[in-house]
């Protein structure tokens, strides 16, 4: 790349990230990690010649439209991409990539995190050393659910559900799933595979969702769906928040359905919903699936490997 190209990098991205993209790219970067609107968006594409923007910037309706010509490549800091209307994006003739492989293990590690916390009472239990509440014990005091030997449905076998499986594997759990298509058997290492969403609901002691967000997804977990569960599951997003319906949920826990949840995205962000809040049987993080160290730095080498390949004449490892 003999001229540079001009990169705008959107937020404040790992120090090894920066570090490399500054080495080889003409950079703009929003130190201050502000988020920005449509406006800024439009405003700033007449200066740049790619965005590496994650998925707190969206690119959609007015902004697309607006969009100047001279941006050519969008390489998204995130493997999901419900935040990109990536046919018209594509029909402006932008490259769309992602950054799939790099973060499973992280968001995996969330997800087992929020289904054992959901599970075994973390955040009642926290609340009540802190608050120095902690002055009783009996053979029925805070009592949970037990995770080992349950049996886990997985909706979503994709990279993330997979490394959700071998973990839940280790734990010795019944391993369910639901996927547009049945996995080979190298792949499903043992897991039980279902056609629908209803006959895997049936048999979820635990549920995970490790699928993206689209218009057929959105609401997937809704009031009748949550009733097709065992009494006192436990629900588990590290996915998408849109993926839940978010009043039912809170229903479902009312009525002790549901025994808890584990939440670590939601249908506002950032955020979330204050009425989740109010239960503490909701084990909730702020959208931190993918936030190690050593997934960032894969993360934003998978973007700046897509945008070299774009500049360099090929096509992107990850376009979509």
């Amino acid at each position: 790349m003999a001229d540079k190209p001009v990169l705008w990098i959107t937020r404040r991205l790992s120090d090894a990230t920066l570090a490399r993209a500054q080495n080889d790219y003409e950079c703009i970067i929003n130190h201050e990690d502000g988020e920005h609107t449509a406006d800024d968006i439009i405003a700033m594409s007449a200066k740049v010649d790619a965005i590496l923007p994650c998925h707190s910037e969206v690119f959609r309706d007015r902004t697309v439209d607006e969009l100047d010509p001279r941006v050519k490549i969008i390489a998204n800091h995130s493997v999901g991409t419900d935040h990109c209307d990536i046919p018209a994006l594509n029909e402006r003739g932008i490259t769309v990539t992602n950054t799939p492989d790099v973060l499973s293990d992280a968001t995996a590690e969330i997800a087992f995190l929020l289904m054992l916390g959901a599970a075994r009472r973390a955040v009642e239990g926290d609340r009540m050393v802190r608050d120095g509440k902690w002055d009783f014990w009996s053979p029925a005091f805070m009592v949970g659910k037990q995770v080992s030997g349950s049996r886990l449905g997985i909706i979503g076998m994709g990279r993330v559900g997979q490394a959700m499986a071998r973990n839940a594997r280790g734990f010795g759990m019944e391993v369910h799933y639901y996927n547009r298509s049945q996995l080979s058997a190298d792949k499903e290492q043992g897991a039980i595979y279902h056609e629908t969403v209803e006959s895997l609901l049936q048999v979820s002691d635990f549920l995970s969702l490790h699928c993206p967000a689209t218009p057929e997804t959105t609401g997937l977990m809704n009031q009748t769906r949550f009733a097709l569960m065992p009494d006192g599951a436990v629900l588990v997003n590290t996915a998408r928040g849109a993926l839940v319906d978010e009043n039912a949920l809170i229903e479902a826990l009312k009525s002790g359905k549901l025994s808890a949840a584990g939440l670590d995205c939601f249908v506002t962000e950032p955020g979330g919903n204050p009425a989740l809040s109010a239960h503490d049987n909701v084990f909730m993080l702020p959208h931190i699936g993918s936030a190690t160290v050593t997934t960032r730095d894969a993360m934003g080498f998978r973007a700046l490997d897509n945008l070299d390949a774009f500049f360099n004449g090929a096509t992107p490892k990850d376009k979509l």
